[in-house]
């Protein structure tokens, strides 16, 4: 907990830095998101603005990449990289890169187990205590617990990826100078650490849990 709230600390700090560094083209960072999404040829997804700070995303569904307000109209380093990074996985879906593709197919299962896990385990870890049945509940719970776990290590090849597209195009088109890109690259990988914080956290709880059931067994 600790760790993870001084990686999201540090991301905002991060952005907010880089939040001052002002493009020398002038770009905005919708504009930087269509000028990549034009150069891999992909017509058919729309920027949008979505409300919030650093809610920004790429929804497949519904093929849009939305850019939160600090990142759609402002025109500097951090918004640079956010609005590349999510039309980097736009790319990804263009391209079927097979991370994503696995990631995508999960969502459904792992929306349903991450929301009703830790109910299934606490219902378990109170039945256990006259019932038989209260720890084939709680191995229920861990599993549906560990679905959760393995979709955010899932996530991190997906995330890197993205962001080595983002600033191998921003480099390779020129659409930032060396500074601007320097800027770049902290920002994303301050981003990428909040995953690899939460994925780790995420197996230290899934071992707790597991190490209970076999106390228990």
């Amino acid at each position: 907990m600790l760790v993870s709230w001084y990686v999201s600390n540090k991301l905002k700090t991060k952005f907010k830095t880089y939040s001052k560094v002002h493009l020398q083209n002038g770009m905005s960072g919708a504009e930087i998101a269509e000028r990549m999404l034009a150069d891999h040829g992909i017509t058919d997804v729309k920027v949008i603005s979505t409300p919030g700070m650093l809610t920004d995303h790429y929804n497949p569904s519904n093929k849009t990449v939305n850019l939160s307000e600090g990142v759609y109209s402002q025109r500097n380093a951090a918004a640079a990289a956010v609005s590349a990074h999510e039309v980097g996985h736009a790319v990804q879906h263009a391209k079927a890169y097979s991370w994503l593709t696995m990631r995508s197919k999960l969502v459904p299962m792992v929306s349903i187990a991450s929301k009703y896990s830790q109910w299934v385990i606490m219902g378990g870890l109170v039945l256990a205590a006259t019932t038989a049945f209260g720890n084939t509940l709680l191995l229920v719970g861990i599993i549906m617990f560990a679905m959760g776990t393995l979709f955010s290590f899932i996530t991190l090849p997906v995330e890197y990826d993205a962001s080595n597209r983002a600033l191998a195009w921003l480099e390779r088109e020129n659409i930032v100078t060396q500074q601007e890109l320097s800027g770049s690259k902290d920002a994303l990988k301050w981003a990428a650490r909040t995953y690899v914080v939460a994925a780790v956290g995420s197996l230290a709880t899934l071992l707790y849990f597991i190490s209970i059931y076999l106390g228990r067994d």
